[in-house]
């Protein structure tokens, strides 16, 4: 992993104000993304869109979202990963609002575009920041970047359900824009070596870890709501139960999963919650009633939290393994990073199409598909060692 900043340069205080920094990008993150994707109704009434469209647009947003990750990596060669961050998050405030407040419908598809050009910058270069800051603290500290995203995304739910409309996600933008303006931690070590050789064998095994967590959260966000209520007699102002007690549950767990991680190590604190995953899957694919479903969600969050984190976590470590001088360290695991980042949409397109498609008729059936392909994370546990 990175190279401690302890030197004249980057005093001892520079790391906390650096951690402090990146999780407010993750809160920023998190806070704009599930502003928008819970007014997704809003915006279906707005533009007068079916479905087809919408997942036409849905998808179009994280194709590009892959295209701002790989940007990422490319300008993280040359540049610092806090300034590809600020970019980012500079991007992302001004396309929000285009999306927001947009007067036509062309101008609104532009700026979703925007849009997801700014999420992958954003995702790849504040993991990128994150796994710099915890080589610098030399202990697990990733679960709780990713809770700060979390934490981001509940109050975002909680401004959606006390604004409703589109006009006030314009409001919520200005926050990447002040976080843009924080000291994210500069790079050590040479901007951009002459050769990246990067092992992405045991890489690509941690990703796949990644896709899991990725499958199975799109899954219960995208679908939960929809499966409580067309499954079960589940009044309608209580369908966003499936989402809202399963992001608490992820964050209680990831505030919790830097020092599990420290404990025990990530090898048993990943197949104790894959295990778990599964059972609350199978909780909710069996489950009598809509209360019963949602207990399953809630567990789900405690059991896939800490997937995401650890393998960020992981990959960064195989980067930047002993083998690699100090001056290339952080340039090889920007890299890294960059392309490994692709895993998160590969997942969250898994899980939005397989179970939509496997689960068309009944949803019972399409949460069995998650709820048996998460058990392929005990195996995959050992990778990250």
């Amino acid at each position: 992993m990175l190279t401690a900043v302890s030197n004249a340069t980057n005093p001892a205080a520079e790391p906390s104000r650096a951690r402090l920094a990146v999780a407010s990008a993750f809160l920023a993150q998190g806070m704009v993304f599930i502003s928008l994707t819970t007014r997704l109704p809003v915006v279906k009434d707005t533009w007068d869109i079916g479905e087809t469209t919408l997942s036409l647009l849905l998808l179009m947003m994280v194709l590009l979202a892959g295209l701002g990750s790989v940007l990422a990596e490319m300008l993280a060669r040359g540049r610092t990963s806090g300034s590809v961050l600020r970019g980012g998050l500079i991007l992302v405030s001004v396309a929000v609002p285009v999306v927001a407040l947009a007067p036509a419908f062309p101008l609104f598809v532009a700026g979703l575009a925007a849009y997801g050009v700014g999420l992958g910058v954003v995702d790849a270069a504040s993991n990128m920041q994150a796994v710099a800051v915890e080589h610098a603290y030399r202990r697990p500290i990733l679960p709780s970047f990713h809770g700060a995203w979390t934490l981001g995304g509940l109050i975002g739910s909680v401004i959606t359900l006390a604004t409703g409309g589109l006009a006030p996600v314009a409001v919520v933008a200005v926050v990447p824009l002040l976080v843009a303006f924080a000291p994210f931690l500069p790079r050590v070590g040479d901007p951009s070596p002459a050769d990246v050789d990067v092992p992405w064998r045991p890489i690509v095994l941690v990703g796949l870890g990644m896709v899991l967590f990725y499958m199975v959260d799109t899954a219960a966000t995208t679908w939960g709501p929809t499966y409580l209520d067309t499954t079960f007699t589940t009044p309608e102002r209580l369908v966003a139960l499936a989402t809202l007690p399963y992001l608490v549950a992820t964050l209680v767990m990831r505030m919790a999963g830097d020092r599990l991680v420290a404990r025990f190590g990530p090898v048993p604190v990943l197949r104790a919650g894959g295990m778990l995953a599964a059972l609350s899957l199978t909780v909710v694919v069996a489950a009598p009633s809509w209360p019963v479903a949602v207990l399953g969600f809630t567990l789900l969050g405690i059991g896939v939290a800490v997937i995401a984190p650890l393998s960020y976590s992981a990959a960064a470590r195989i980067a930047g393994g002993d083998d690699v001088p100090d001056h290339l360290r952080q340039a090889r695991v920007d890299v890294v990073i960059g392309r490994f980042n692709q895993f998160n949409y590969v997942g969250a397109l898994l899980g939005a199409v397989l179970t939509g498609l496997v689960g068309a008729d009944n949803l019972r059936l399409g949460f069995a598909v998650p709820m048996v392909l998460i058990l392929a994370i005990l195996p995959l546990a050992r990778a990250f060692r």
